[in-house]
């Protein structure tokens, strides 16, 4: 039993008020490090892992998981912003931000003697009441704006990254992607995010990027013998097996009284490998890929028979292939009976199969696959980190375009819906009797955390900013009927330091993005309110000398009076 904490076992124990102010401590010391890396004007991280990799980014989600956070409160952050990753793919830098900061407020309501059930309860019904006045209230339709709608959501979500300098090229591209996969299914219009491929290649400038059909992937035949390109109806077999010349089980041996014995069986070893190929052939393959090797004498027979040979294909690559073209991927060549065989039915289809150069990379080109539409953005770029962040930005914006398409609702960015929503709660705090007014008002100035940090990222004066901003907000809600829409849809201008309608400046953002952001966020400060009590276990003492010492109480000196 532990003296100190009263504890059966040994730890260390920290309660109430200490246990809130570490969590707030290790919250805001995650949100201070993405946070001036917000909006067009954010400021870049350089990342340096224990190898010596380099990684130069403005991406909330990726600079946190290059952390090496150990405090459990810190990581239900760096998780949220991981979520908001796989969830929208977008919004990752402002839903840390904002967690943080309603973390923060809620910590000093409890300190003014709030109970953390009233403050938990006070921020769900904020939350609740934020997200059905943004869906009812803010949110515009795209048919309203047509696909200039589209282009400008793409837009937005660029301007903070390093192609932001290149936005309509880019967003252009990236509308044009998603519009080329989508799939009309039984509940409306689907758009796969995996369909859109994106490859980097060195060389020349991100301007020389382009959209090309058809599925990419980074392989090349197994040697320049083999025939460039396949066309008119390409057979696709696709194995995870080898492609080798045949050789019996382990542990099975085979003893030879005469030499020449030995001759047949490598004819023979040769023959089991031809018929498998030809097995392959026979069936109606011209392009054959495998995940494991494939010898001279198998690329004999395909050069002979003008197929192409991939060995080596990655994986993940070659389940994209086979579900692009219908194809299956065969693990084994044995039937149930025992026998070899290689079915048509097991082959995917193309129009055309070839191989193309991307700078000094060779890739296979997959065009007109048969069950899924699949496009291709090839980036090209001066150097790998410029390359891997433009693989980034150009990911957040196809989640951006794919989040509209679907849900075909876009919401005001730069500021605007926070500011609205800061108002509107304010207002809705002083309906209510109860001790939930305070928790929903401190939700309220948490949301301006928002375009604050925007002002201050663009070097704008904050203050002036965002007072300015709350004054529009509050004369269109004090009388809608008789104001300026244009006032409801106001947020920052940070390029001129002032502000604008940005429905009309086209600074869009897909509703369901700012959805997700306040709901996470409100979830996570909540989750982390609610502790009250951390238990620490200290680790067990490591023996001394290797835990070669000998047990408790087994000195190792001689006997009394054993002396000599």
């Amino acid at each position: 039993m532990s003296a100190a904490t009263g504890l059966q076992i040994g730890g260390e124990k920290t309660s109430g008020q200490d246990v809130r102010s570490q969590n707030v401590t290790a919250a805001c010391a995650i949100s201070n490090i993405v946070k001036t890396s917000l909006g067009p004007l954010g400021l870049d991280k350089m990342l340096v892992d224990d190898l010596g990799e380099v990684t130069i980014t403005n991406d909330g989600a990726t600079i946190l998981q290059q952390l090496d956070v150990q405090h459990p409160a810190a990581k239900v952050l760096v998780e949220l912003a991981d979520l908001q990753d796989r969830e929208v793919g977008d919004g990752t830098t402002s839903v840390v931000i904002l967690a943080s900061e309603l973390l923060k407020h809620g910590n000093e309501l409890v300190k003014n003697k709030v109970h953390p059930t009233s403050v938990i309860q006070g921020f769900r019904l904020a939350m609740r009441q934020a997200c059905k006045y943004v869906s009812e209230e803010m949110a515009v339709t795209t048919e309203s704006l047509g696909k200039e709608a589209l282009m400008n959501a793409a837009r937005t979500s660029m301007s903070s990254k390093i192609i932001g300098s290149q936005s309509e090229f880019f967003s252009e591209m990236v509308v044009d992607a998603m519009n080329a996969v989508k799939i009309e299914g039984r509940k409306g219009a689907k758009y796969p995010l995996k369909s859109v491929g994106i490859i980097k290649g060195n060389g020349l400038s991100s301007s020389d990027s382009y959209l090309a059909p058809g599925l990419a992937v980074k392989i090349a035949r197994a040697t320049p013998m083999m025939v460039k390109t396949v066309s008119g109806g390409c057979k696709i077999a696709c194995l995870d097996f080898d492609l080798k010349k045949f050789k019996g089980q382990m542990g099975v041996d085979i003893v030879v009284q005469n030499p020449k014995e030995l001759e047949a069986i490598r004819k023979q070893e040769e023959l089991i490998t031809k018929q498998r190929i030809q097995m392959i052939i026979d069936a109606g393959a011209n392009v054959v890929l495998t995940t494991k090797g494939m010898d001279d004498l198998s690329m004999k027979y395909f050069v002979e028979a003008g197929i192409i040979g991939v060995r080596r294909v990655p994986k993940i690559d070659i389940q994209r292939i086979a579900k692009a073209t219908g194809a299956t991927l065969c693990v084994s060549l044995g039937t149930l009976d025992g026998d070899e065989a290689f079915e048509a039915g097991w082959l995917g289809t193309a129009d055309s199969v070839g191989e193309e150069m991307i700078g000094d990379y060779e890739m296979m080109m997959f065009k007109g696959c048969k069950t899924s539409k699949a496009v291709t953005i090839v980036l090209r770029g001066p150097n790998e980190y410029m390359l891997d962040e433009m693989e980034r930005s150009v990911h957040d914006a196809l989640c951006v375009v794919k989040r509209t398409l679907e849900s075909g609702m876009v919401v005001p960015g730069g500021g605007c819906v926070e500011t609205a929503l800061s108002i509107y709660l304010e207002n809705f705090a002083t309906t209510l009797g109860t001790r939930e007014q305070l928790a929903i008002a401190e939700f309220a100035e948490a949301l301006l955390v928002i375009p604050r940090t925007l002002s201050t990222n663009a070097a704008c004066d904050a203050t002036e900013l965002v007072a300015r901003l709350r004054a529009y907000h509050h004369k269109f809600q004090s009388d809608p009927a008789n104001s300026n829409v244009a006032l409801g849809r106001t947020g920052l201008d940070l390029t001129n330091g002032k502000l604008r309608d940005n429905v009309s400046a086209g600074v869009l953002e897909p509703m369901l993005i700012k959805l997700k952001s306040i709901s996470f966020a409100t979830e996570a400060a909540i989750s982390i309110l609610r502790i009250d009590d951390m238990i620490k276990i200290t680790p067990p003492d490591q023996q001394q000398g290797g835990g070669g010492g000998m047990p408790p109480g087994m000195g190792g000196g001689m006997p009394p009076g054993m002396g000599m």
